[in-house]
């Protein structure tokens, strides 16, 4: 049984969005709220294939994108 590598860049992208979204808003920091939206959109284009309830996922980077656009603005 071989690492699927993958999957653990797929994980590490995950974590490292989370970690970075509550980072930036604790922070209040567009920067890393943006990162943390690029982050994120590899492992959700993935479930855009889906077939299921699944293809919801895709639109999860959505939330920290429009956040570090309302930070930037100052509109939140």
């Amino acid at each position: 049984m071989g690492l699927y590598w993958i999957g653990l860049i797929f994980w590490i992208l995950i974590g490292t969005s989370i970690f970075l979204f509550i980072w930036g808003i604790w922070k209040q920091s567009w920067k890393t709220l943006l990162i943390s939206g690029i982050a994120l959109m590899l492992p959700s284009l993935y479930f855009l294939g889906a077939e299921n309830w699944f293809r919801i996922l895709a639109f999860l980077p959505i939330i920290p994108l429009f956040l570090a656009y309302c930070t930037r603005n100052k509109t939140l």
